[in-house]
């Protein structure tokens, strides 16, 4: 179907696109469907409505699904392992209890933040949401607090580094692609992004926790809860752990940082071993010995935590591949570059333009690395007919805006709103606005430091 009503062509996509997602939206808030089943079905009749032919429709469907989950069910499932050990050893209480202690009841929330944001400097988002979500759960029950008051400041603080603060392998796409100043995008993105995951985090849960109010999945909080009385593991040791898949994937950025070529065996090696599938790996094997052997389990009993914390995440894991197909979908019918025209023709200020241009591309594809990088190529040559524009903000500013406005299209929406046993509806007042409001302060945030610098 090339056009309705007479309008162009980009404009016909626009309009199907944002139908097809009202209809999802509605499928599963109104009628309640299973969100797999539901997401492949708005892929298919997005695929069709824009002109796809119905083999490369299928063929979108299954590549999208198998591309997003190559690496996330790996992840999902090493990630929950580890975070199986950590409860089952203590070391999630352990941690729990030394936050709330030293930050206070009032202020726990504000660690969640500093916790997110250390963590996902060298990690994807969703291995960090994965490594820190048995604390999510330990923090919440400890505290009696709402699991969105603990929850979102951690999720701030991951997204605001995913987006924003190199060497997370997001921005490096686009330092790369501009020809930025490493060392002068690091010091900017601190300015703008502390700032940034502290209003979108702890200030924001503060006011979204006493309005939407949801109890942890029961299977999940077992999960994650101590299940026997055995003295709690030394808080360093359990922090080494959580954090061993974080230093392995920080030396394997720095590593690409300092010999991009590989030229090294001993940089090859890092960059090997900081894969974030290899990280996780070494991990969870450390894992398993100290908080697993050294904690006095025997094999038959870790062996069990292994195969029996994997069964919660298979709806997770199956709803994640059908956004894959979705998001696949809207990037090989055209969507994607439809967007991008729609941008193109708006002549505005760099920064503004570069946030626009990732901030369309990520609500239609679902992505923000897709969003970075789709931006990164179409902002590029504008920004070489930009004489006097600081590059390194308008890499924030692609960055801010590819993590613009999370909805039914991203793996991290379903992620979310499975962990937190949330509605379409309340995932999307939360973490959505959550996203939403993080991109624009930051926005905000790195015009004003244009005017300074």
């Amino acid at each position: 179907m090339e056009s309705i009503f007479g309008l162009s062509h980009t404009a016909t996509m626009l309009v199907w696109t944002l139908l097809t997602i009202v209809f999802l939206v509605i499928l599963i808030s109104k009628y309640k469907w299973n969100p797999f089943v539901s997401l492949l079905i708005a892929a298919l009749i997005l695929g069709l409505l824009t002109g796809m032919n119905t083999q490369d429709v299928v063929t979108s469907i299954t590549s999208g699904v198998g591309g997003t989950l190559g690496t996330i069910a790996i992840v999902i499932g090493l990630g929950t392992m580890l975070g199986k050990m950590m409860a089952e050893s203590g070391g999630a209480e352990r941690i729990a209890t030394t936050l709330v202690d030293r930050f206070g009841l009032k202020r726990v929330h504000w660690a969640m933040m500093i916790v997110g944001f250390i963590v996902g400097i060298p990690v994807f988002f969703e291995v960090g949401l994965i490594l820190l979500i048995p604390i999510v759960f330990t923090v919440a029950r400890k505290t009696g607090l709402s699991i969105l008051k603990i929850g979102i400041p951690i999720l701030a603080g991951l997204s605001t580094v995913h987006g924003l603060v190199p060497p997370h392998p997001a921005p490096m796409i686009a330092i790369e692609a501009f020809g930025a100043n490493l060392g002068q995008t690091i010091m900017y993105s601190l300015i703008v992004g502390l700032p940034t995951a502290a209003i979108a985090g702890p200030v924001f849960a503060s006011f979204i926790s006493k309005r939407v109010h949801v109890a942890p999945a029961t299977e999940l909080a077992e999960q994650f809860s101590l299940k026997s009385e055995r003295e709690l593991p030394g808080f360093g040791i359990t922090l080494f752990t959580i954090l061993l898949p974080v230093i392995l994937m920080l030396a394997g950025s720095i590593a690409l940082i300092v010999d991009p070529e590989g030229v090294h065996g001993f940089s090859h090696f890092l960059e090997f071993i900081g894969n974030e599938v290899i990280a996780l790996l070494i991990s969870v094997v450390f894992a398993l010995f100290s908080l697993g052997f050294a904690r006095g389990f025997n094999k038959n009993e870790i062996s069990k935590f292994t195969s029996e914390c994997l069964a919660p995440t298979a709806s997770i894991i199956l709803i994640i591949g059908a956004g894959g197909a979705f998001k696949q979908v809207l990037i090989n019918s055209g969507v994607g570059a439809a967007i991008a025209e729609l941008a193109t023709s708006m002549h505005i200020n760099i920064i503004l333009f570069a946030w626009l241009v990732a901030a369309l591309i990520r609500v239609a594809t679902g992505s923000a690395t897709v969003a970075m990088t789709t931006a990164a190529g179409i902002v590029a040559p504008v920004l070489a007919l930009s004489p006097g524009a600081s590059v390194e903000l308008v890499v924030l500013a692609t960055g801010a805006g590819s993590v613009f406005l999370s909805h039914v299209n991203d793996a991290g929406f379903w992620m979310i709103k499975e962990f937190f046993n949330m509605t379409v509806p309340q995932t999307l007042k939360t973490w959505s606005v959550m996203e939403s409001l993080l991109s624009v302060v930051a926005l905000v945030l790195i015009l004003l430091l244009n005017l300074v610098i």
